[in-house]
This record gives C-alpha cells, structure tokens and sequence, in this order.
C-alpha cells in the first residue's frame, strides 16, 4: 500500500493493456492513494476495522466517480476485503484469487509464502489460499521479522539493499528445503527486491498476478489487436 508499489501497480495496468490493445492506448483507471503511514499505525495497533472503514469509505468515492472492477492493491489490507466488498456494489477482485489461480494452473500444490508479518501470520490470507486446495508454508519466526523488517524499514522507503535480497534469497531456499514447489511474493513491494532469477522454484509475483487479472476482466470482450 506504499506509493512505491501503488507506482508500480499504474505502471504495469498502463503497460498491459498497451500491449493488449495497441497503438498509444493505456488504462482507463482511477487511483485513490491513502497515506500509508496512517494505514500502517492502525494495522500495528490490530485496529482492522477502523482500517477497513477508511477503505471503504475510499471505495464508495471511486464506485461514485464511475469505478466498474475494484482492487485493493495490497496484500495486507485483504485482512479487510470483505469489509471493503460490503461497501460497494461492484466487484472487488481478490487478490489471493489471482495468486491462486496461478499457481494452480502451474501445477502446484505446495507454496511458500512471503509477505508482512500480518500475512504471513494471520490465517485471512493463508486460508483463502488453502481454500483453493494449496498447502500453504510460512518461514520460521526469525526469517519472518526479517522478511517483515525489509518490506517496512526499507522497500516501503524505496531503498533496495544487495543485502536484503541475499537474505530473502537464504530464506526461499529453507521454504524450498521444507517443501515449498513454489513462493508467493505475498507483499506488492516484496517485487522491487527479488524476482523469478533469485529463486529455484518458481516464484508468483502478486502485483503482476493481480494486475493481470483485472486487465483481463476489464477489457472481456474487448479484442486485442
């Protein structure tokens, strides 16, 4: 939900549908941007319903403003989509549908999942999930606050340490040596530090995975060029 990963969401509708349609046509969209730092203050103090009404609240203004598909574009804050949906008569697309969607259709059954500590901890994303037929692994406790540390201390900042990807990388390869035939990148920002070339299974960019899904539903019946 950092503008870091908001950039990179605009970019990727921008570049989807150019190559869907051709020519100088990009995403018709509306943006709605909170201040993350608001939105982070409530999720450590747990006040999720408080942080679901003030998305809600951002929802209804774009249905208003003409909005026909809505996406929550944060991992995190799915912990509330179904306080967001219930605001709004248009659809909301999930993104762990997406995610799930696709790893399905490569074939896998087993994943590792990377993300805030919220995501990996809590049971709202790794159930829905698992309620696509997936086993769903986590890293152990440690591994966590890091993974965790990074995505707040710097991707949300839009500092990208050598590092830091040296550590995701130390711990893809434990969810792999747990069995993980696959990882999640269960985190918008988690994209600007590690890709498909850091890990020895494939990986499942959600940012891309979730734009990519409304692309498609947005423009159903549209012909490509």
């Amino acid at each position: 939900m950092s503008w870091e990963s908001t950039a990179e969401y605009y970019r990727l509708a921008n570049v989807l549908v150019r190559e869907r349609l051709g020519g100088l046509h990009s995403a018709r969209l509306l943006l709605a941007s909170v201040d993350f730092a608001e939105v982070e203050r409530l999720q450590v103090a747990g006040e999720w319903e408080r942080a679901g009404r003030l998305l809600a609240e951002e929802a209804t203004r774009l249905e208003a403003a003409g909005a026909e598909l809505l996406v929550l574009c944060t991992n995190t804050m799915h912990r509330v989509a179904d306080q967001v949906q219930a605001a709004v008569a248009i659809p909301l697309l999930h993104l762990a549908d997406a995610t799930a969607t696709a790893v399905r259709s490569a074939g896998l059954s087993t994943i590792g999942l990377l993300g805030t500590a919220f995501t990996m901890e809590q049971d709202f994303y790794r159930d829905r999930l698992a309620g696509h037929g997936l086993r769903v692994l986590v890293p152990g406790a440690a591994d966590r606050a890091e993974v965790h540390r990074v995505i707040y201390d710097e991707l949300c900042l839009g500092v990208v340490r050598p590092e830091s990807r040296d550590a995701y990388r130390r711990v893809i390869e434990r969810l792999v040596d747990a069995g993980a035939q696959g990882v999640v990148l269960g985190c918008t920002e988690i994209e600007l530090l590690v890709g498909a070339e850091d890990s020895p299974v494939p990986v499942f960019p959600t940012t891309r995975l979730h734009v990519e899904a409304a692309v498609t539903a947005a423009l159903e019946g549209v012909p490509a060029r």
